[in-house]
C-alpha cells in the first residue's frame, strides 16, 4: 500500500512538474494575483504584458512580445498577467484596456510603455530602459568606455560635498532616460582633462561624429535642474550636423531641416560615412545663423518615405547624396543639382533657398486634360487654381482609392456635385491625398476627410464634420455659402 502511494506521488509529482515545464515554456514570465509581488521585486526592470486571452490585439502582440522576450534575456525581463484570471493584480495597477504595458522597477509601477510594439522596437526600447537612471563612474577607463558609444552621453562631476545638485541631476536622469544616457562621479580628477574643476556637467557626442567644425564636448554652465538641463541638451544634443535616424527623428521636428540622404553605414564604414558629412558640415555652418537646421541620415532606412515623398528609387542618383529641405508649415524643396564633392552647389542651393527663388517641390498627379464633370478633379498643382479661388465656395473631399468609406460616399458625392452643377459660384471637388501632397491647414485624420474653403477666407478651410446624405451637404452648404445655391437649376433662398 505504501509503495503504491508512493508510486502515484512520484507520478503526480512527475506530471506536475512536466505541466510546470509545459507553463514556463518561452521567455515571458508568468505572473498572476498570488506571485506578482514577490516575483516583481526581484527584478530592477521589468516589461509587464497585461491582456485578455480573447483579445485580438493582444494575440497579434503575442509573437513580438515572445521574440523580444528571447532576445532580451538576461538585460530585461519581460512578463504577462493574464486579467481574466488575475483581476486583483489589474486592478491595482488601472488597467481599464488591453493590452496595457508598464514598465516596472523593483516591483514598482514607474510608467506607462510608450515604445513601438514590434519585436525590434520593444527590444531598443527596453535596452535604454535597463539599468540605472545615471551609471556610477569610478574610473577613467569608465568614463572612456561610457562615452565611446554609439549615442550621445551626459556625465555629471559632482565632489562629496555637492548633494542637492547630484539630487536633481539624478532627477533628470530619471525624466530623460528613454531618450539620453547619464552617468555621474565624484571623482573629479576624470573631469580635468576636460575642464572641470570644481563640478559641473558635460555633454560628450558621439565619437563617430567628431569634427573639426565644432566641439565634441560642451560644457553646461546653467544652475542644475531637470528643467534646465531638459533645455541644454535639446539645445547641443545634435551639433551642426546630426545622424537623422527613425529613432531621434520626432525630437527633431518643428524646425525647417535639410537632410543629405546616401549610403550612410557608420558601423560598416564610418570614414566613408563622414566623407559627405564632412562636406555638409563645412557649407552648414556658413549657414547658422539663418535658422535652417541640418542632419545626414541612410537613404536605406527612409527609402519608403522618399519614393512616396519624392518619386526617389532605391537605386536613384546612384553613389551621390540627395538633398531636401522640409519646412515646419511642410514646405518641400530639392537639390536639383548633383552634389559636388567641393560643396559648391550645396552653397548654391542655400542661396537660391534664403533669397526665396526656389520653387518649392510639390508630389502631383499630372492635371487632367479633360475635368468637366459634375465632382472637380483637383491634383496638388492645380489646388492653389481650383480650391483657392477667392471667388468660389468649395467643398473638397481628399480620399484614398483603397478607402471603403469613399468608395461608399463616391454615388451620395456625386449626386450632391450634379445637384449643385448649375450652380457658378460653388465647386464640389475631390483629391487623391496619397498621390498628391495636401496643402497646409487641411490636416487628415482619415479617409475621407472633407474640407469647405470658403468664398473670400481662403485661409480659414473648416473641416466638414456632419453626416455624410446628400440632404446633410446641402443644409451645410446653405448655412456656409457666401451667395444662394442653385440646386438642380432652382435657386435657393437664403
Amino acid at each position: 500500500m505504501a509503495s503504491s502511494s508512493s508510486l502515484i506521488f512520484a507520478l503526480t509529482l512527475t506530471l506536475w512538474m512536466f505541466a510546470g515545464s509545459v507553463l514556463a515554456k518561452g521567455d515571458v514570465l508568468e505572473l498572476g494575483d498570488g506571485d506578482f509581488d514577490y516575483l516583481a521585486s526581484e527584478h530592477e526592470t521589468m516589461l509587464v504584458k497585461f491582456y485578455a486571452p480573447w483579445c485580438g490585439h493582444c494575440k497579434k502582440l503575442a509573437p513580438d512580445f515572445e521574440t523580444a522576450a528571447t532576445r532580451l534575456k538576461g538585460t530585461v525581463p519581460l512578463a504577462k498577467v493574464d486579467c481574466t484570471a488575475n483581476p486583483d493584480t489589474c486592478g491595482r495597477f488601472g488597467v481599464t484596456g488591453y493590452p496595457t504595458l508598464k514598465i516596472f522597477r523593483n516591483g514598482e509601477d514607474s510608467s506607462s510603455y510608450d515604445g513601438p510594439r514590434t519585436a525590434d522596437g520593444i527590444v531598443h526600447h527596453m535596452k535604454k530602459q535597463a539599468g540605472p537612471n545615471s551609471l556610477s563612474l569610478h574610473s577613467q577607463a569608465d568614463l572612456e568606455a561610457f562615452i565611446n558609444h554609439f549615442d550621445a552621453s551626459v556625465v555629471g562631476f559632482f565632489p562629496g560635498s555637492e548633494g542637492s545638485q547630484l539630487a536633481e541631476f539624478l532627477k533628470a536622469a530619471s525624466m530623460m532616460r528613454e531618450h539620453f544616457r547619464f552617468a555621474h562621479t565624484s571623482d573629479l580628477s576624470l573631469g580635468a582633462p576636460y575642464g572641470v574643476a570644481a563640478k559641473g556637467v558635460l555633454l560628450f557626442r558621439p565619437p563617430r561624429l567628431s569634427s573639426k567644425f565644432e566641439d565634441s564636448v560642451v560644457h553646461f554652465t546653467d544652475t542644475i535642474s531637470p528643467a534646465s538641463l531638459r533645455r541644454f541638451i535639446r539645445d547641443n544634443i545634435f551639433g551642426i550636423c546630426p545622424h537623422l535616424t527613425n529613432e531621434n527623428r520626432d525630437r527633431m521636428k518643428g524646425r525647417d531641416l535639410l537632410t543629405v540622404y546616401y549610403d550612410l553605414d557608420y558601423l560598416r564604414n564610418p570614414k566613408g560615412s563622414n566623407y559627405w558629412r564632412n562636406r555638409a558640415m563645412k557649407v552648414a555652418s556658413q549657414f547658422l545663423s539663418q535658422g535652417l537646421s541640418f542632419a545626414v541620415a541612410n537613404r536605406r532606412d527612409f527609402v519608403d518615405e522618399l519614393e512616396q515623398e519624392f518619386g526617389l528609387g532605391a537605386s536613384d542618383g546612384g553613389d551621390l547624396p540627395f538633398v531636401t529641405i522640409r519646412t515646419a508649415r511642410g514646405h518641400k524643396y530639392t537639390m536639383r543639382e548633383e552634389f559636388t564633392r567641393d560643396g559648391k552647389s550645396l552653397e548654391r542651393f542655400l542661396d537660391e533657398y534664403f533669397a526665396g527663388r526656389l520653387k518649392r517641390y510639390i508630389k502631383s498627379e499630372p492635371i487632367p486634360e479633360k475635368n468637366k464633370g459634375p465632382v472637380k478633379v483637383v491634383v496638388a498643382e492645380s489646388f492653389e487654381e481650383i480650391v483657392n479661388a477667392a471667388e468660389k465656395d468649395v467643398l473638397i473631399e481628399l480620399y484614398a482609392p483603397w478607402c471603403g468609406h469613399c468608395k461608399s460616399l463616391e454615388p451620395k458625392y456625386k449626386e450632391l456635385a450634379e445637384q449643385l452643377y448649375d450652380d457658378p459660384n460653388i465647386v464640389i471637388a475631390k483629391m487623391d491625398a496619397t498621390a498628391n501632397d495636401v496643402p497646409e491647414g487641411f490636416d487628415i485624420q482619415g479617409f475621407p476627410t472633407i474640407y469647405f474653403s470658403p468664398a473670400g477666407q481662403k485661409n480659414q478651410p473648416k473641416r466638414y464634420e456632419g453626416a455624410r446624405e446628400v440632404k446633410d451637404f446641402l443644409n451645410f452648404l446653405k448655412k456656409e455659402a457666401l451667395h444662394a445655391l442653385v440646386v438642380s437649376g432652382v435657386r435657393e433662398e437664403l
